[in-house]
């Protein structure tokens, strides 16, 4: 495991009751940063982490607010700032598939209008609010993003094709940003690919797909907050960068044996 020496540092995750999210809370944490832990209002998992980190003595509190909503985001980051007295990182993490099992692309009654506007406004508006009402304490204090992205927004083959639309929205978004926010915040994204966690859309994943990775296995959320955090804290020359984490999944060797 990587470390880093982050006392003094203040940080708001959001989606971070579990998963990358709360893998990265705990690094942060752990690594002395003060951390702002933001999920939906009423999460019981939120409320349970955040007891079970602060039972350990790490320097963590409760941030709930929907990244959907603009008026619930000014006031979660309002609170999680005046708490802190400034930010340093910013991790938006928050997203959803909006389904339980993948939709086929030309599944265009399932992605309806409803689908593709909890999506837009999870998944691409979510990232955009929490960094506008962020900035002003990211640009005093010298801070940086990480937003969480996904092969699925470079390569498709996600939970939808409105899924890998917002995720490579934001790959597009952290581009931009990147370009205006600098010299003085930096802000670069990540790509999943196969990630172990209780996300909400199960994947059928046939071993034989996980065998014909390099790697040969799913990516652990621990692996991916280790790179959220070097990106935010140590890699100080990258900006507008999309690391890929996916086990060589975009290699290609997970399709070789379909053309062998």
């Amino acid at each position: 495991m990587i470390s880093f020496d982050l006392k003094g540092k203040r940080a708001l995750v959001t989606g971070a009751a579990s998963g990358i999210g709360l893998a990265t809370v705990e690094l942060l944490a752990r690594s002395g940063a003060t951390v702002a832990l933001n999920d939906l209002p009423g999460n019981d998992k939120l409320r349970t982490q955040v007891q079970r980190l602060t039972d350990e003595g790490l320097d963590v509190f409760e941030a709930p607010g929907n990244v959907a909503d603009h008026a619930s985001v000014q006031t979660f980051v309002h609170a999680a700032l005046t708490r802190m007295s400034g930010l340093d990182y910013l991790v938006n993490n928050a997203g959803t598939p909006g389904t339980a099992t993948p939709i086929a692309p030309d599944n265009f009654e399932q992605q309806n209008e409803a689908f593709w506007q909890k999506l837009l406004n999870v998944n691409l508006q979510g990232p955009a609010r929490c960094t506008a009402a962020t900035i002003d304490a990211l640009r005093a204090s010298g801070g940086s993003i990480v937003n969480t992205a996904s092969t699925a927004g470079l390569i498709g083959n996600g939970s939808s094709a409105a899924y890998a639309a917002t995720k490579a929205g934001l790959i597009a978004l952290t581009k931009e940003y990147a370009r205006s926010l600098g010299p003085g915040v930096r802000v670069n994204a990540i790509a999943p690919g196969i990630v172990e966690s209780d996300w909400e859309c199960r994947f059928d994943i046939p071993d034989s797909t996980l065998d014909s990775l390099p790697l040969k296995r799913k990516g652990q959320p621990e692996e991916f907050a280790e790179a959220i955090v070097f990106l935010l804290a140590a890699g100080r020359y990258i900006t507008g960068h999309v690391l890929v984490l996916d086990g060589g999944l975009m290699t290609g060797a997970a399709h070789r044996s379909d053309v062998d």
